[in-house]
């Protein structure tokens, strides 16, 4: 997503005192690694090529900020604040965008309005800082609020030009985006620059390509739109279910990455196995599934595991082991 749905909040806002840097603290309240994950980064190419801060492609085509993902819709419908990244004054705020996916047949009047619901918030010495695609009605401040940093503003919702519940965050210095993980990095750079993000926030932060976003087990074979929508985990297996199905959804995999999930029974015996063949480029997300179907009998009670395990290079890159006991 680019600036340029955020036009509409440009506007002029006398400067607050502060430092000439400013500091960040991550703008929205869930645990990273665990309850949310990055899935882009600014991109930094002036063509029609995608290079993040890394030299890596985790973006978008002139995408200008950093996307907060959350693990699928149950845990967007259950509430993800938003919060100020830095004390300052709320500038303009946008509401009434209602909270739905994006579709090929709505993305180009959506664009119009592709920020969604947002709030924008001035910091002073030229910094802003802009907060996309909240939850329809969830704003708590308006215009002219001054804010403090870690201070509720909304919630994370589905609004505008989005296909996942997440939050899109821009930083802005003297109108124009930048990249709070490589402040000032040279032309070309890999890694160079400075980071915005409080000291704290550095580890959680770290770059990473290839992470698992959902996993678990289910009655039959998996779409996207069931991890998603959180239907896959309604219906618990049992030895009774027609079949048992292993799936995982990963986000951000390299071209090239070759993967391979295993369903194992409770004797260690390898039960069904997916090996994928190498990603021909890199993949905002990807979800694959292995499993059998009810044997005569039904299934053997105990503990079955499944292992996700992803090679780049030739090399162990990703590696998650989970289990399910199966009960009459």
């Amino acid at each position: 997503m680019r600036l340029l749905t955020l036009s509409l909040f440009a506007l002029a806002w006398p400067a607050l005192a502060s430092a000439q840097d400013i500091s960040l603290r991550l703008p929205i309240a869930c645990e990273l690694g665990r309850t949310c994950f990055i899935q882009k980064y600014v991109d930094h190419d002036p063509s029609s090529e995608v290079r993040d801060y890394q030299c890596g492609s985790l973006g978008d085509d002139k995408h200008d900020g950093t996307d907060f993902r959350l693990l699928n819709m149950p845990a967007q419908k259950a509430g993800v604040d938003v919060v100020a990244a830095a004390d300052g004054k709320v500038a303009n705020t946008r509401e009434g965008v209602p909270d739905v996916f994006v579709t090929d047949e709505t993305r180009e009047k959506i664009s119009q309005i592709g920020c969604g619901n947002a709030v924008v918030i001035d910091h002073g010495n030229g910094w802003r800082t802009a907060y996309c695609h909240m939850a329809k009605g969830s704003l708590t401040v308006r215009s002219g609020r001054e804010v403090k940093a870690g201070e509720k503003i909304g919630q994370v919702g589905l609004s505008g030009l989005t296909e996942f519940p997440h939050l899109h965050f821009t930083l802005i210095k003297d109108g124009k985006p930048v990249d709070p993980f490589a402040y000032g990095a040279p032309e070309k750079s890999c890694g160079g620059g400075k980071s915005l993000w409080e000291a704290s926030l550095q580890n959680a932060l770290g770059y990473q390509t290839g992470t698992v976003l959902n996993k678990g087990f289910a009655l039959g074979p998996v779409t996207m739109e069931a991890v998603e929508s959180g239907s896959t985990e309604q219906d618990v297996p049992t030895t009774k279910s027609p079949a048992l199905v292993a799936y995982v959804r990963t986000i951000a995999l390299k071209g090239g990455d070759v993967q391979t999930l295993t369903l194992i029974d409770p004797d260690g015996k390898p039960l069904a196995q997916n090996k994928a063949p190498p990603l021909d480029r890199t993949k905002a997300q990807w979800m694959m599934f292995a499993g059998v179907k009810q044997p005569e009998g039904g299934f053997k009670a105990g503990l079955y595991r499944a292992i996700y395990r992803v090679e780049r290079g030739g090399k162990p890159a990703i590696e998650q082991a989970f289990g399910i006991s199966l009960r009459p």
